[in-house]
């Protein structure tokens, strides 16, 4: 259970990144909380956890997308 209290704190913490460093950190945290609750979620089916791995992907979602930038309109 200290998984899920981290990946809470993680999702409380405060999103700002003012490095690119800085929000790659981030993302990768972002990515191994997931894996990691993912290997919980299989053996127990608990649905808090499936909310927990889906509020984390979208914070993870929206770091990737400032990392990568506004794509290029010809």
């Amino acid at each position: 259970m200290d998984l899920i209290k981290k990946a809470l704190e993680f999702e409380t913490r405060k999103m700002r990144f003012p490095t690119t460093s800085d929000r790659i950190i981030a993302a990768r945290e972002a990515k191994e909380l997931i894996l990691s609750l993912n290997v919980i979620y299989k053996s127990n089916k608990d649905a808090k956890i499936m909310d927990i791995m889906k509020r984390l992907t979208i914070i993870k979602q929206r770091l990737e997308r400032r990392l990568k930038g506004r794509p290029l309109t010809s």
